[in-house]
């Protein structure tokens, strides 16, 4: 069944014949642009969006992936904070996000000469609350690995099969989602939110998210390093008060994604 599926989106790779990359370096994009690569050579290009809702240290894996997988990467300047839509951070943030972006990526392709933009959505992401699937619909951006019908865990299987480091990466998602709605997003709280994370990180978690309630920093890990964080937790709390917030809490929930969406 999955070699079915990698079949498929070989040809619907195929059958578009150029292609523009949203190239984030996640699991699925870092998987399309690889099997892009592969059936188009150089008439696939990646491109990566810099923002303030991107870390560097995210920008500085999807360089070396692009490299790794050998297709052409082009870097461009967005910037969603200039977007009262998006700062003001409505239930459909997203949209406005992702209709940003892919506007960019048409422009690229359009002066490239490419025929089409593609996404990473995958067949797991039509069940949930994606307002920015809206943008894709509106600017006739395709989705191969949905249409593929390939899961993340075939997503996560294919890319070990083509070696890739993205293949079990964590999922990562924009900063942005750290916010509850309605709270207003600025560079100064994603800058928070990003260095409470890479603080978190160099003890050797990898999947967290610090969710910003105002004065309330709300941790989220998984099952498995709960205890791994508890054991720093002394640190944990003095490097988030040094950060701004006043409490620094661990959600008993644990990890799991668009826990923000809850409140929907």
């Amino acid at each position: 069944m999955i070699d079915e599926k990698l079949e498929k989106l070989k040809d619907i790779l195929k059958s578009l014949e150029s292609v523009v990359i949203a190239f984030s370096g996640g699991v699925d994009s870092t998987l399309l642009s690889k099997v892009a690569y592969d059936v188009l050579g150089d008439r696939s290009l990646a491109v990566t969006a810099k923002s303030e809702t991107y870390t560097k240290s995210e920008l500085d894996d999807a360089i070396e992936l692009a490299k790794k997988i050998g297709i052409k990467h082009e870097i461009i300047e967005t910037s969603e904070l200039n977007i009262p839509e998006f700062s003001h951070n409505p239930i459909d943030r997203c949209y406005y996000c992702k209709r940003e972006l892919l506007e960019n990526l048409k422009e690229v392709a359009k002066l490239r000469g490419f025929k089409h933009v593609v996404d990473g959505a995958n067949a797991d992401d039509v069940g949930d609350y994606r307002p920015g699937m809206r943008a894709v619909a509106e600017l006739n951006v395709r989705s191969p690995l949905k249409e593929a019908q390939l899961t993340k865990a075939e997503i996560r299987e294919l890319s070990k099969r083509y070696d890739l480091p993205t293949w079990d990466k964590p999922s990562a998602a924009c900063l942005a989602s750290r916010f509850p709605y309605g709270t207003e997003i600025t560079a100064e709280r994603l800058n928070t939110v990003g260095e409470a994370e890479a603080f978190i990180k160099s003890f050797g978690i990898s999947q967290l998210r610090v969710r910003f309630h105002d004065q309330i920093a709300r941790i989220e890990v998984s099952d498995n390093d709960m205890e791994k964080l508890l054991k720093n937790r002394e640190l944990v709390v003095k490097k988030l008060k040094e950060l701004g917030f006043n409490y620094v809490t661990l959600d008993l929930q644990g990890y799991r994604t668009g826990s923000m969406n809850e409140v929907l």
